[in-house]
């Protein structure tokens, strides 16, 4: 993975500027790379080798089966985490982050049925039977539902990771992982405490073009590892239906042929006559 990784398309990406040098966090001091212009400038080559680290643990993750939870609400990434986690067929909260999301899951749950529930019944006509005023509220609820929660209705348990934009604009979902020992994947800029996270890529997290490149590297892991997953079941499956092998023919032991009576020794005429005459004297 890390060999596709080019500096060079960081740099032309903005991936490498971070936040003035007076809002800088000082754990942030290991990635930095220098100061310009009252700028922190980020090394891209340790944002490199982080993009890598990260993108082999979320691959191992979607390759076993888990769902990666895509979190971002700041406008300029909404749009671009919505679409690079369709593309990985991952859940995503673009919108508000709803409170409890994760350590109140079975009421997020309660609430996805209830929106799945009124698309039953528009689809076996219920909903017809309603007057007009009990309509408009369903329509309304389905909405609002839709809206806050519509990404996420595929996922029925607890996320197997976290990626995150923007870890202080995201601090309550980073609140709720951590209690709950979620992994959480996340781009951190030089304003941020990297501690939070437990797999950071430094980078600027403010620019459309640098979450875009991010944020791609790491849905084609997330894709990469669903492919290997897929490849696995189907060689499997394979497995399974082949016939199985003809079990072996037991070897037959002739039986061992009796050993032949031992002759019984006759005595010669000569010694019987001898015996004879020897009683007689």
């Amino acid at each position: 993975m890390a060999n596709n990784i080019e500096v060079k398309e960081l740099l032309d990406a903005g991936v490498h500027f971070g936040h003035l040098t007076r809002r800088w966090d000082p754990n942030m001091a290991p990635y930095i790379y220098m100061e310009r212009n009252g700028i922190h400038i980020i090394n891209l080559y340790k944002t490199a080798a982080k993009i890598d680290e990260a993108s082999e643990a979320l691959k191992k993750i979607a390759a076993s089966g888990r769902k990666i939870l895509f979190v971002a609400t700041k406008k300029q990434a909404k749009d671009i985490v919505a679409e690079k986690a369709k593309q990985a067929n991952m859940p995503y909260i673009t919108e508000r982050w709803p409170g409890g999301m994760l350590t109140n899951f079975v009421t997020i749950r309660k609430a996805i049925k209830k929106m799945q529930t009124i698309d039953r019944m528009k689809q076996d006509g219920r909903f017809d039977t309603l007057s007009k005023k009990e309509k408009l509220q369903m329509n309304r609820l389905r909405e609002k539902l839709e809206k806050n929660l519509g990404s996420i209705a595929d996922m029925t348990r607890l996320p197997g990771a976290l990626f995150v934009v923007d870890i202080k604009r995201e601090h309550i979902a980073i609140k709720e992982a951590q209690k709950l020992n979620i992994p959480i994947f996340a781009m951190v800029d030089t304003n941020s405490d990297p501690r939070q996270v437990d797999y950071l890529i430094p980078s600027n997290d403010d620019a459309s073009k640098s979450i875009d490149k991010i944020v791609g590297y790491v849905s084609n892991a997330v894709i990469e590892g669903l492919a290997e997953r897929k490849s696995g079941k189907e060689a499997q499956a394979e497995g399974k239906d082949a016939p199985a092998p003809a079990p072996k023919a037991k070897a037959t032991q002739e039986p061992k042929a009796k050993a032949a009576p031992a002759p019984v020794e006759t005595p010669e005429p000569a010694k019987v006559e001898a015996t004879a005459s020897e009683e007689e004297e």
